[in-house]
């Protein structure tokens, strides 16, 4: 088996069930979401980039998933006004994921064309 994959999927699994654990168990559902927001795809993606190609290639990994994380904020706030109007968690969701795909992408495109702009 690819120890990467495994590695990301053992993190990554944890993240999930500690999120739903401390949901369950603890009086105070905030910290429920807080685990759930927990960044395991981004901390084992600059982990293993580290390991496989240095420091360097780490922090490029890390300075991209910038943009994942906005993206995230993006698809929460999504999410929250989703659910607010139409009360179904599963479209919600839905708009929440393209929001967060479409946003991380422009802001990408964004960096790009400034990056040409300047150079």
């Amino acid at each position: 088996m690819n120890l990467d994959l495994f590695i990301r999927f053992m993190v990554g699994g944890l993240a999930v069930v500690l999120s739903y654990v401390t949901s369950v168990l603890l009086p105070w559902e905030v910290i429920g979401g807080i685990f759930a927001a927990f960044p395991a795809v981004m901390v084992v993606a600059v982990m293993m980039m580290g390991m496989k190609n240095g420091s360097k290639a780490a922090a490029k990994t890390a300075g991209g998933s910038v943009y994942g994380m906005i993206g995230c904020l993006i698809c929460v706030i999504s999410v929250l006004f989703s659910l607010k109007f139409t009360k179904q968690w599963t479209l919600s969701v839905m708009i929440g994921l393209i929001a967060w795909f479409f946003s991380s992408f422009f802001l990408v495109q964004l960096k790009e064309k400034k990056r040409k702009i300047l150079s």
